[in-house]
């Protein structure tokens, strides 16, 4: 392993190489478009640095702890002495015999995309111009069970070898008939909830676990089967966001039949 310090800096000037591209269309529509001095140059710069800062800390917790640690607990959920008689007679895996990697996939997609800041920022902005009509917790709970539900199928179709289109598309037969039938003003929330969650906390984990899979699962690529549980955790919240709109709605309607 490179030397921490070492390995700050290589990130560091690494992070300021990539930034520099957003920094230099910013500054010069800026200039040379708008034609107008930035204001407060000292404090645009210092917030700059805090990012390329946070970016190289971030990348460096990524190489040195996230990416390690998802790796690590998907070899020790599938190492044979945990799981048992993996293989059937026939050679063929038993899907069965992962239980614990599912309910572990599930329970790591729930846990980040409940602290993913980008999901509390849109719960909070999607509460206020609502007037209240879709509450914070209750979106953040419904994003988190997708991806919770999206990882752990995901997870079934590296064990089981399945190909990903068969799911994706199926999934968005789904998703374009709930959209007929849910209410308007959850379709455009519920289609973004699946882009918020591919965000800081959530890939990392969710990548590092499907690599890790599919590096010990006897009979699959990592690269053909390691990647795609991004997709299954965008897919889903589509899904369970528009389901729990449909839900609010339908209480709603039984609570005003009900009262009069």
């Amino acid at each position: 392993m490179n030397n921490p310090l070492t390995l700050f800096f290589d990130t560091f000037f690494s992070t300021v190489r990539d930034v520099i591209p957003i920094i230099a269309i910013i500054f010069g529509f800026q200039l040379f478009v708008l034609r107008k001095a930035l204001n407060n140059p000292k404090r645009i710069f210092l917030g700059f640095f805090y990012v390329i800062l946070g970016l190289s800390l971030f990348l460096m917790g990524l190489e040195l702890a996230l990416f390690p640690l998802g790796s690590s607990m998907a070899e020790q959920l599938t190492a044979t002495d945990f799981v048992g008689a993996a293989l059937k007679a026939g050679g063929e895996i038993d899907w069965q015999a992962y239980y614990w990697v599912y309910l572990f996939a599930a329970a790591i997609g729930f846990s980040t995309t409940v602290a993913e800041p980008s999901l509390i920022a849109v719960a909070i902005k999607a509460a206020k111009v609502s007037g209240g009509a879709i509450r914070v917790n209750g979106l953040r709970a419904s994003v988190a069970l997708g991806v919770a539900m999206g990882i752990a199928l995901g997870c079934y179709r590296i064990v089981v070898g399945d190909p990903l289109h068969y799911y994706i598309i199926t999934g968005y037969v789904v998703v374009v008939i709930q959209t007929y039938f849910a209410p308007p003003f959850i379709v455009p929330l519920a289609y973004d909830s699946g882009g918020v969650t591919t965000s800081t906390v959530t890939v990392p984990l969710v990548t590092a676990l499907g690599l890790g899979l599919a590096s010990t699962v006897p009979g699959r690529n990592p690269m053909l089967d390691g990647f795609g549980l991004i997709a299954f955790a965008s897919l889903f919240p589509m899904i369970t966001v528009m389901g729990y709109a449909q839900i609010t709605a339908y209480l709603q309607k039984k609570h005003a039949q009900r009262s009069s």
